[in-house]
């Protein structure tokens, strides 16, 4: 026999604190507790279908404890060391047999079948060393009744004697799931009636009972880490899901209620919440600082350019990730209490991995044959509703599913349920299908397969278009997006104008989550430049101008493909964007911050000076440059020095300065006087204290000259220093400025910060651009600011 009861290792249970660290309470206190444990223990009913006899000896024993317990208490007295010492021992063993109950009623039947003989044992042991503890008791001197007494020395003598007991029922019934699985390898159908008697035995009566098996054998396999124990135990979840499909009437989302908790339904504790999203933590890691955070946010964090702790400010020293395993333990052992799915980067990686059974890979085959025949075959559209619901289930569990799906010939058969005639009346049905078509596209080789059936790819169109529900509509969006994932698929979906039209009505029009479907999938469109200009004609980007206040991080991001690959057209109809944009650099996240500055930087660039004006006119557009200059990510760094450089240049030809060309590298200009009114000068920003900060800006205005005409001198008359958030700004009021024809009087320059760390050098009147040049050095960017700037200095 292939299988053998050997291959399934013990299950790694998650008992509570309890069970291991004895309890710091008074004398009546560990009583009262010891009473309340062995009653709650006591109360539990045995087993049903296995090891029922092993759970009712130990229930029985139990309660004879309670009724120990419960006499001492009656007649108090003081206790010697010892025997507290003894109370202390039998609240760890009662601890562990709740533990044992709990995870044998609460785990999976089919596991506990295949570890009968060691859960057996488990609970042999615990009855010994409950012997152990009961021999060294002194009845004698706790004052109990000679009635009790009995129930004691009966007690004693029962689990001093106890043996393992492996019941002859339970051990044939593991060679029946044995032998039917080493059929199955052989691809030999099971019998449908023996089935059927293994699944009574083991008490599941309806698909419901069969889904929850399921679930709790894929809980199983992320508790191993041997990977031959995890390929077993997905032989043993073929199994149960062919005979729920065989054996039962198919489940459809409206009877298939139970669900697994999520973090977010319930109040999780403060301390298990991550500082940055402030959601639960699922590999908490400490950083420089002392401070924990979830490790996916604390690495984007410091991937973005940060050097700093969020929750503190203070500098990182270094940037190791120390995990923090008695933070993750408490969480897990929460989780579990509140029944929440805990799981974590390094089970997902698991879970994703392909595990290859030969036994599960032919129970999948003949699943998927049982529910393709019957689909095909069945007249009733509730009978094909559940049928398609248990084929689009199966299809999301993994790849062999889903190509064992598409080689029964299912594709073609499920496109005939996406048509408006199911719609109106079976919009569930409708829903099923293309959802189920949804997961089959994940396949490389499913995408062919949706492409070249044209029944199929227009039938997706066609939900798109006219779908029954929003649900229907945006499953049929996502589908489209990962068609597209293929370039000649792209190209050829860009061309379908109701591709098109559908994707756009659904963002314009669609609930949240639909419209995120659609707004992916147009992304993923654009990035083919003639679907852009598609995309632009049917007013693309109107509609992200409308949806970028709800979702600002996707819209940003479209709108950034969209600009730099669809030409000056784009461009144009960008141009109403551009205070949103705006302010989203300011509001937005990370991401849309970046965005939106690479968007503004294509638009300013491509767009002339149009689009800069109508950048300029946002009130503060300077401080949140810089604000983004001095905490973005580094490509949104990059971009807000290029924004800052044009914005300036533009300013410089905006006020009337003429150029005249000599040669190609040599410039003269021609600066009317009011060129100097309200200049804007740099000045680094400054760590020092503000009174040191002031003296040294007098002494560096005292040196302020031009770099254009040396024989400038201007000598400073007052200086005004004040803050705004963390940046310096200065006003200094100038006098006696000479060098330019007709200019004496007052000057007044507004000093704003740049991005070095200390005042260096002298301060310069730059009247080429009225400031100096603020991308930043040495990126790439300076040179593609440089192609831009002509346009506005004439």
């Amino acid at each position: 026999m292939a299988f053998s009861p050997q291959v399934f290792p013990p299950r790694k249970r998650r008992p509570s604190a309890g069970a291991f660290i004895p309890p710091r309470f008074s004398d009546q206190r560990l009583l009262q507790t010891l009473l309340e444990l062995s009653r709650e223990i006591s109360s539990l009913k045995p087993l049903q279908f296995l090891l029922k006899r092993n759970s009712s000896s130990i229930l029985r024993k139990t309660k004879i404890l309670a009724i120990l317990f419960e006499e001492i208490l009656k007649n108090p007295i003081l206790f010697l060391s010892p025997t507290l010492l003894c109370f202390e021992e039998m609240y760890l063993v009662l601890q562990r047999i709740r533990t044992l109950l709990e995870d044998c009623v609460n785990g999976s039947k089919m596991w506990l079948l295949m570890q009968s003989d060691s859960i057996a044992n488990n609970f042999h042991e615990l009855t010994v060393e409950l012997a152990t503890l009961l021999d060294i008791f002194p009845v004698k001197e706790v004052g109990i009744s000679e009635e009790v007494e009995e129930l004691f020395l009966l007690l004693r003598k029962q689990c001093s004697t106890d043996k393992v007991f492996v019941d002859k029922r339970d051990y044939n019934l593991r060679h029946d799931v044995l032998t039917m699985l080493d059929r199955i390898q052989k691809e030999i159908v099971p019998n449908h009636s023996k089935l059927a008697v293994i699944f009574y035995l083991l008490g599941f009566s309806s698909s419901l009972s069969c889904k929850e098996e399921i679930e709790n054998l894929e809980e199983e396999v992320q508790n191993q880490k041997d990977e031959k124990s995890k390929s077993d135990l997905i032989a043993l979840i073929g199994l149960v899901r062919y005979a729920k499909c065989v054996l039962f009437e198919p489940s459809t989302p409206a009877s298939d209620t139970r669900r697994k908790k999520l973090a977010s339904d319930v109040n999780v504790p403060v301390d298990f919440r991550c500082p940055i999203s402030l959601d639960l933590m699922r590999d908490p890691v400490v950083v420089a600082t002392g401070q924990t955070y979830d490790r996916e946010c604390i690495s984007l964090w410091i991937e973005s350019g940060h050097s700093t702790c969020p929750k503190t400010g203070q500098a990182l020293v270094h940037n190791n990730l120390i995990p923090n395993r008695a933070l993750k333990n408490l969480i897990a052992m929460w989780c579990r209490e509140q029944k929440i799915l805990f799981q974590t980067a390094e089970d997902n990686k698991r879970t994703n991995r392909v595990i290859k059974n030969k036994a599960a890979l032919e129970a999948n085959k003949m699943t998927v044959s049982f529910l393709v025949s019957k689909m095909s075959a069945s007249r009733s559209m509730e009978a094909v509703d559940g049928v398609i619901y248990e084929l689009r289930a199966l299809a999301k569990t993994s790849s062999d599913s889903r190509a064992c799906i598409a080689e029964a010939g299912a594709i073609p058969v499920l496109a005939r349920f996406l048509g408006p005639d199911i719609g109106s009346e079976f919009p569930n049905l409708q829903v099923n299908a293309v959802t189920a078509m949804l997961n089959l596209s994940i396949l490389e080789a499913n995408k062919t397969r949706i492409m070249e059936n044209g029944r199929a790819f227009n039938g997706v169109i066609e939900v798109l278009r006219s779908g029954a529900t929003w649900e229907a509509k945006g499953n049929a969006a996502a589908t489209i997006f990962s068609l597209s994932g293929v370039h000649s698929y792209r190209k050829r979906l860009g061309r379908k104008t109701r591709v098109v039209k559908g994707l756009m009505d659904l963002a314009k029009c669609g609930p949240t989550s639909s419209k995120r479907d659609a707004l992916v999938a147009i992304m993923n469109l654009a990035g083919d430049r003639e679907t852009v200009g598609r995309l632009i004609k049917e007013g693309v980007v109107d509609m992200i101008n409308e949806v970028i206040s709800e979702m600002p991080e996707e819209a940003a991001a479209m709108l950034e493909m969209v600009v730099k690959r669809g030409g000056i057209v784009a461009v144009a109809a960008a141009y109403n964007a551009i205070k949103k944009l705006g302010v989203l650099m300011r509001e937005g996240s990370e991401i849309a911050r970046e965005s939106a500055a690479a968007t503004l930087v294509t638009i300013c660039r491509k767009g002339g000076a149009d689009m800069v004006a109508e950048l300029a006119s946002i009130m503060g557009i300077e401080r949140i440059i810089w604000e983004l200059l001095g905490s973005g990510t580094m490509r949104a760094r990059r971009k807000a020095s290029i924004l800052l450089r044009i914005l300036r240049r533009w300013a410089a030809g905006l006020d009337g300065i003429q150029w005249k060309r000599e040669t190609s590298s040599q410039k003269h200009v021609i600066v009317p006087t009011k060129n100097l009114q309200n200049a804007n000068f740099p000045v680094w920003l400054l760590k020092s204290p503000l009174k040191s900060s002031k003296k040294s800006l007098q002494h560096h205005t005292d040196e302020v000259h031009s770099s254009l005409f040396p024989s400038i001198s201007i000598s400073s008359s007052s200086l005004n220093i004040f803050a705004i958030s963390h940046f310096l700004f200065a006003q200094i009021l100038l006098s006696n400025v000479v060098g330019f024809d007709k200019i004496n009087g007052h000057v007044h320059v507004s000093i704003i910060p740049c991005q070095p760390p200390t005042i260096g050098g002298s301060l310069n009147v730059d009247a080429i651009q009225q400031g100096p040049n603020l991308a930043l050095p040495g990126e790439n960017d300076v040179q593609e600011g440089e192609e831009v700037v002509d346009k506005y200095r004439l």
